[in-house]
């Protein structure tokens, strides 16, 4: 995120089992701080997947501490300077390859079981103080594995191997949940406005995430659209139906550069602009 570089691995330097570390660079990879062990159990950790966005940086990995490979988690509130204390995110599973995503307060983890071979999907929506039930998503008898994971807008999506149709003909297989990443729109009141409007975003300036309020006084297909300077689509945070009311829409620029950036809302009888501006 901006200059913050994370990255995580999966260490065995100490002739102990192999561990998860951790290091930084704060400048865009000119320096580095120092290598930080963030596990020390009983059987490997490894494969470790990183996300962040903004100070929030998380990581999950399969773990062997409990003789079977479980998905671990942790996470730091703080640009990688302190970490929470580890999460048991299965039980017994025997996973690999986990994929995690963070969009705002959304974590999206992804991985594949060993026994079976089938993809999981996981969610947290409090950036990872609880956990929704996993569900599998595929079902290919045996053929899925290494899955991946992104979100935009309100879209979540998985990608992985599979060889469904024979151990000789891996294909790549994917799957989306339009309505997955809830933090694209949230609706905060249902009582009915008495006109269309569209909201300064807050904070203004920000970094990475701001807020949008608009409000419809009657249903209709609404789209909510983030441009840069230029005019070029950066992002679809609404794109569906809504029924009259007032909402919110979250914007996580994490991935953009500082600058000025225009969001439109358009319905079939309200177009508005405002801009914006991010830095970082």
């Amino acid at each position: 995120t901006g200059l913050n570089i994370h990255i995580a691995w999966s260490d065995s330097r100490n002739n102990d089992d192999y561990e998860i570390y951790y290091k930084r660079s704060i400048d865009g990879g000119l320096n580095w701080e120092a290598d930080t062990r963030l596990t020390s159990s009983i059987g490997v950790s490894e494969v470790p997947s990183i996300t962040c966005s903004g100070a929030e940086v998380h990581i999950a990995w399969a773990d062997l501490r409990n003789f079977i490979n479980d998905v671990y988690y942790k996470r730091s509130s703080d640009n990688g300077v302190t970490w929470n204390a580890d999460t048991r995110l299965t039980t017994n599973a025997n996973v690999m390859n986990p994929s995690v995503y963070l969009s705002g307060a959304i974590v999206h983890l992804t991985w594949h079981t060993i026994t079976g071979s089938e993809i999981y999907y996981q969610r947290s929506i409090n950036s990872g103080s609880s956990w929704e039930l996993s569900e599998q998503l595929s079902g290919s008898f045996s053929g899925a594995y290494q899955p991946n994971i992104t979100a935009t807008g309100s879209f979540a999506q998985v990608i992985w191997h599979d060889v469904r149709h024979g151990s000789t003909n891996s294909e790549i297989y994917s799957k989306r949940n339009p309505t997955g990443n809830t933090i694209g729109i949230v609706s905060i009141s249902s009582e009915v406005p008495g006109a269309y409007s569209l909201s300064q975003n807050y904070p203004n300036p920000f970094n990475p995430t701001t807020n949008i309020h608009f409000a419809i006084p009657r249903s209709s297909f609404v789209k909510l659209i983030v441009y840069d300077m230029l005019g070029r689509e950066v992002e679809t945070l609404v794109n569906e139906n809504l029924s009259a009311g007032t909402y919110n829409a979250d914007w996580n620029a994490g991935k953009y550069s500082s600058g000025v950036y225009y969001y439109k809302l358009e319905t079939d009888r309200f177009t508005e602009t405002k801009k914006m501006i991010l830095v970082k």
